[in-house]
């Protein structure tokens, strides 16, 4: 994602200033949760349980 500099948005730069800058934030939590989320679902398998199906 292309972000913009001081010289083509002088209005976001100030918002960052002012506000933070959310979109980087929000993406560093989201990959923060996949990676979380990956770690913990890594190698969890459901067997399937003998004698549930019947085939029918």
């Amino acid at each position: 994602m292309k972000t913009a500099s001081s010289s083509d948005a002088p209005i976001y730069d100030s918002l960052i200033a002012e506000r933070g800058n959310i979109p980087a934030d929000t993406r560093r939590v989201a990959q923060e949760v996949l990676r979380e989320a990956d770690e913990a679902l890594r190698g969890f398998t459901t067997p399937p349980v003998a004698g549930r199906w019947t085939g029918r």
